[in-house]
């Protein structure tokens, strides 16, 4: 069994989802090489998430982000506010999304639904770039 693990740095993105799928692919080109095996993607941040979501629809990114925002509010009484009123939020909206997600290969592709794609949650105003951690298994 091969493992293989690379570091992908996005560029700073605005608030929102991102479609992330095929820069992961592309940081990761042995995927094409596993015939069963497994895509592990984490986010070194902890106001940032990753998730799985409908990739074809722009909507749905516009109704995640205000799902999400109304979800976890600026305007709650937070007591963490040193780095700005977006920032505890973007914690909290992390931590229900998730850092990381796992997806199984199959057959040299990974084994989304047709609508399926990779986001990059990006859950500040004004971040920085941001650095995941792709790791491929499999034979």
């Amino acid at each position: 069994m091969a493992w293989h693990q690379h570091t992908l740095t996005l560029p700073a993105m605005p608030r929102g989802f991102h479609l992330i799928t095929s820069r992961v692919l592309e940081t990761a080109p042995e995927v094409a090489d596993i015939q069963a095996g497994l895509l592990h993607v984490f986010i070194q941040h902890t106001s940032a998430s990753l998730t799985i979501n409908e990739n074809a629809d722009p909507d749905v990114r516009t109704d995640l982000e205000r799902a999400m925002n109304h979800i976890a509010p600026e305007d709650l009484p937070y007591v963490h506010t040193i780095e700005g009123p977006d920032d505890m939020p973007a914690h909290v909206k992390s931590s229900l999304l998730g850092a990381s997600v796992s997806i199984p290969i199959r057959n040299g592709k990974p084994a989304l639904g047709v609508w399926q794609g990779i986001y990059l949650c990006e859950h500040r105003n004004h971040a920085g770039g941001r650095r995941l951690v792709i790791t491929v298994q499999g034979e």
